[in-house]
């Protein structure tokens, strides 16, 4: 970890070397994607180490298990705390260690004399069993290989990880970065105990898109709340808020079309295009009602609010499209965020415009009928009149003649 990369995604696992053995395969196929540059992993195995293969029935036979071999070596290697000293006002560790002729090549590891049959961790304990037991030479049961090993294992959720990060190409969008990651694992098929997490900008990146949806959900939510309260009317809010989903295509497709991201400051941009599109159902909605309320039927009073709010919904979008130009043309620093945002409301606003301004009075009247239980009359009518008709059909009766 500890690079600041566009992508990084960690591997998580049981076995380093089958970590090691999908990482490489996930860089290769990553790398044919000229999009994501500079792919590299975390674990390099650039250290060298020597490795103990210990043979476990040879070990037994001299009644050794492998945690004895591992406490004695790390003593003799390593090195133990044993005790303190006190000098003065200052303390010391005592350390158990080996000397350095005697632990520093291969050769001399192999002639380290191991006390077989105890349990003990250092090789040379007085108890009574082990002054009875015999010394082992650690070469007998035990081959030492010189390999190459990783600098640290690092570790998340108590399993071994691997981190692979890589850089994003200019223009190339972090979201395709995530989702080809996602298709290279699918190719590579890792098993259920190996998983993937994204992490960094990536993560951020997820946690966005969940994080959305649950505001949306709310803020749709706690409108109609308000507008119902406003209105006091179940049924007026839904078709104001009617609108509001349909602005969202439409700015996606100015997303698409201008090669923007989807960040935090389009997500910003996307929530004022609602509120911008409630406004505008608000003045409708708001007026045909006083046009109602003044004894105006309600076609004739739909026609004239609409009318008469054209003009200050026209003026409001032709304002906002205006003030957000400079900014989406804007430069320096902190332009590009600022730039997706009026990106997002000018062409959000402006392709959905005359959509908003037809559904609204459509829905309105559709809902107004739904709340009346006008629907119901007319079904329950259109059943009288089919009764009525079947019943005064003329039925023929078949005559027998002799």
């Amino acid at each position: 970890g500890g690079r600041n990369s566009d992508l990084s995604f960690n591997l998580l696992g049981p076995d380093l070397d089958k970590l090691s053995e999908y990482a490489d395969g996930v860089i290769r196929r990553l790398s044919s994607n000229k999009g994501i540059v500079d792919v590299d992993t975390t674990l390099s195995n650039r250290k060298p180490e020597l490795q103990v293969q210990i043979d476990r029935p040879k070990a037994a036979h001299f009644g050794l298990r492998v945690t004895d071999i591992a406490n004695a070596l790390h003593t003799l290697v390593g090195g133990d705390i044993v005790g303190t000293y006190k000098e003065a006002d200052d303390q010391y560790d005592v350390w158990l260690r080996a000397e350095a002729h005697d632990r520093g090549t291969q050769e001399a590891l192999g002639e380290v004399m191991v006390r077989a049959g105890t349990g003990s961790r250092f090789p040379l304990s007085t108890n009574a069993n082990a002054s009875e037991a015999s010394l082992v030479q650690l070469a007998n049961f035990v081959k030492l290989e010189e390999a190459r090993g990783p600098n640290q294992i690092d570790r998340f959720q108590r399993q071994r990880k691997v981190t692979i990060v890589g850089n994003l190409a200019p223009g190339y969008p972090l979201a395709d970065a995530v989702q080809n990651v996602k298709d290279v694992l699918k190719e590579i098929n890792l098993p259920p105990e190996y998983q993937v997490i994204f992490t960094g900008r990536a993560k951020q990146l997820v946690e966005t898109f969940q994080n959305f949806l649950i505001a949306f959900g709310l803020a749709m939510i706690f409108m109609y709340m308000i507008l119902a309260a406003q209105f006091e009317h179940f049924v007026h809010p839904v078709s104001i808020l009617l609108a509001v989903p349909l602005s969202l295509p439409f700015a996606l497709i100015t997303m698409i079309a201008l090669r923007e991201p989807l960040n935090i400051y389009a997500i910003f941009g996307l929530f004022m295009l609602f509120g911008i599109v409630k406004k505008n159902g608000i003045l409708q909605i708001d007026y045909t009602n006083t046009l109602r309320a003044r004894g105006l039927d309600r076609e004739e009073a739909i026609l004239q609010a609409n009318r008469t709010r054209l003009r200050p919904i026209l003026m409001t979008t032709m304002m906002l499209v205006a003030s957000m130009i400079p900014i989406a043309l804007g430069t320096g620093p902190g332009s590009g965020g600022r730039a997706s945002m009026a990106k997002v409301i000018i062409g959000g606003q402006m392709l959905c415009l005359l959509l908003t301004l037809l559904v609204t009075p459509i829905s309105y009247s559709i809902f107004d009928d739904w709340g009346a239980g006008r629907f119901f009359l007319i079904r329950r009518r259109a059943n009288r009149k089919g009764a009525v008709s079947a019943s005064a059909a003329p039925v023929s009766v078949p005559v027998a003649t002799r």
